[in-house]
C-alpha cells in the first residue's frame, strides 16, 4: 500500500510534472496543489457523504450547522437526533438515512475505521461499499484524503475528469475509456496527478475550465 505525505507529495508533483508536459504547465503556471488531507474520522466520513452530488460549500455549511448543534460529531451524538432535527442542519431525507446507518455500522464494530486504514485499497472499497449510501466516488476521496493512497483516479468525479478533458484539449465527448487509458498513464501516482486537476480547475478562470 503506496501512500504519500509533506515530506514526498512535491517530490511526485515534480516526477509527474517531468513526465507530462500537460500537469508541468499547472505547476508552472499555479504552483503546486495543496496537499489536501482528512484525518480518519465518523467526522470525515459524514462530510464525505455531505458532499455527494452538491457543491463543496453546501456540504460544509451542512457539517458545520450538525457540529453547531452537537458540538463533537460521534455517531453517538448523531444518532440522538431527530430527523427534523437533522433536516433543520440542510440535510436530505436520503444523507438522513446514510449517515445514521453509517453511525449504526461505526457503533456495533461493523466498520472499524482503524481496521480500514491497514487494508489494501480494493479491502477498504469492499468493507466501505456494503454501507448504504457509500459507493464508489466515496471511497475514492477517502482513499486520496484520508488514507493518502498514491494511486486512485475518482473516474466518477466531474470536476477532475473536466479538469483532464480541458488540460489534454480532449473534446467533451470523451469516453470513460480514454479518460481511463490516459489517467493510467499516471499510475502509480494517480491521487497526486488529480489533485493537480483539481488544482488546475480551481485556480483557473471559469470560462477556461468549461
Amino acid at each position: 500500500m503506496n501512500t504519500f505525505d509533506q515530506s514526498n507529495f512535491h517530490t511526485i508533483c515534480d516526477e509527474l510534472a517531468g513526465k507530462d508536459a500537460d500537469l508541468k504547465m499547472v505547476i508552472d503556471t499555479y504552483g503546486y496543489p495543496p496537499m489536501w488531507s482528512r484525518p480518519n474520522t465518523f467526522e470525515t466520513l459524514v462530510h464525505i457523504i455531505l458532499e455527494q452530488q452538491v457543491s463543496l460549500a453546501s456540504a460544509l455549511s451542512a457539517l458545520n450547522k450538525l457540529r453547531e448543534r452537537i458540538q463533537e460529531i460521534t455517531p453517538s451524538r448523531v444518532l440522538l437526533l431527530t430527523d427534523e432535527e437533522l433536516k433543520a442542519c440542510y440535510f436530505s431525507r436520503q444523507k438522513t438515512i446514510y449517515v445514521r446507518y453509517l453511525a449504526e455500522a461505526m457503533l456495533t464494530g461493523e466498520i472499524n475505521l482503524k481496521h480500514i486504514a491497514a487494508m489494501p485499497d480494493d479491502a477498504v472499497r469492499n468493507c466501505l461499499t456494503t454501507l448504504k449510501g457509500i459507493g464508489n466516488w466515496t471511497v475514492d476521496v477517502y482513499l486520496m484524503f484520508v488514507l493518502h493512497r498514491t494511486d486512485v483516479f475518482p473516474s466518477g468525479d466531474l470536476a477532475a475528469v473536466n479538469a483532464l478533458k480541458r488540460v489534454k484539449q480532449l473534446p467533451p465527448e470523451t469516453t470513460k475509456e480514454a479518460v481511463a487509458l490516459i489517467a493510467g498513464q499516471w499510475a502509480p501516482y494517480r491521487t497526486v496527478a488529480t489533485m493537480m486537476l483539481w488544482h488546475w480547475y480551481l485556480s483557473c478562470p471559469k470560462k477556461v475550465r468549461r
